[in-house]
């Protein structure tokens, strides 16, 4: 693989980070992962499902260590996938969302500017619709484009958005090609089971398998827009393949409630009505919630020439189906 195009992606252990692994190693390139810890509990499913990634010891919080990821992987293209990424932990962690989220960024960027491969290896910064926060909008009635205001309202949201914002200063400073993906929520079989929709799935499968009886949610009433992951990184891909570093978001164009999500999910076990099985718990609700994120990708399709294959439905039925799967196989097991 002596000519094969090189890659480094942070977060290796995450959805986003598994799906990208895979879609690269099927174009050719020579994958590496940088994985948290020694005894990272992740360490063992990444090498079984992924033995052609090559894994480096690394913390976004410790820049040597960057450092060294940058010169073993040498790569053509850098992904920074890694960060505290639930909405909800962040609210009671939010000095390690800081430092990781937010000034893990301005590490990974650093660690590719004095390692002198500026002009040499194409980064990808994971941005986020969570910095939108579901205000001011940009056009009335229309969803967020990259031109629409900032309005965070999380501690996750806010450090993303000096994440976003620090790689777009290094763009500029330094010349480096740094894009920018401003991703709407996207969802998938890899998702952890500590996000709402996920959760949904997971639960959905075990009340059909007898194996709970019911599942505990914050607000239902959020909406969200709501793609395939899968689908995401190929978008991510093609931000580092096009001619100039830019910011591009990717989205649906569409939104969905999560009791949308729940009517859908349930109707995959032959359940029409939901509402016995869901009980709200307050400890689930965010101090401020977003109302609605609706995303605008049109300059990403035009441009990029990229669009979302999953639907919405095609989407929920996929993870319903998976997690059915899982949970009968672990079923038998034990």
């Amino acid at each position: 693989m002596a000519d094969a195009k090189r890659a480094l992606i942070t977060g290796i252990t995450g959805q986003d980070g598994g799906h990208l692994a895979a879609l690269l190693h099927e174009k050719g390139y020579e994958v590496f992962g940088l994985i948290r810890g020694q005894n990272n509990p992740r360490r063992e499913q990444v090498v079984a499902e992924f033995p052609f990634v090559t894994l480096i010891e690394g913390d976004l919080i410790d820049p040597t260590s960057l450092v060294r990821a940058v010169e073993v992987s040498d790569p053509h293209e850098l992904y920074n996938l890694a960060a505290i990424s639930h909405v909800g932990y962040s609210f009671k962690n939010p000095t390690l969302t800081a430092d990781v989220t937010a000034k893990g960024v301005l590490n990974v960027l650093e660690a590719v500017r004095i390692t002198g491969r500026a002009q040499h290896t194409r980064v990808y910064q994971a941005s986020t619709s969570e910095m939108f926060g579901g205000l001011d909008y940009n056009r009335p009635g229309a969803g967020y484009n990259e031109n629409s205001l900032f309005h965070p309202r999380s501690p996750y949201g806010v450090a993303k958005l000096y994440g976003h914002w620090i790689a777009k200063n290094y763009r500029e400073s330094y010349d480096m090609f740094v894009a920018c993906g401003i991703l709407f929520n996207h969802e998938g079989e890899r998702r952890g089971v500590e996000f709402v929709t996920r959760k949904i799935t997971h639960a959905v499968a075990r009340i059909k398998l007898g194996l709970q009886p019911n599942i505990e949610l914050g607000d239902l009433w959020p909406k969200r827009d709501w793609g395939y992951a899968g689908d995401f990184v190929e978008g991510m891909w093609r931000m580092l393949q096009h001619t100039e570093p830019d910011d591009f978001v990717l989205a649906t164009g569409e939104t969905h409630s999560i009791e949308e999500f729940l009517t859908l999910a349930f109707a995959e076990i032959g359940i029409d009505d939901w509402k016995p099985y869901v009980v709200q718990n307050p400890a689930f609700m965010r101090p401020a919630e977003v109302d609605i994120l609706l995303g605008d990708p049109t300059k990403a399709e035009q441009v990029l020439g990229w669009k979302r294959k999953v639907d919405f439905p095609g989407l929920v039925k996929l993870m319903v189906e998976h997690d059915l799967a899982d949970q009968a196989r672990k079923a038998a097991i034990a």
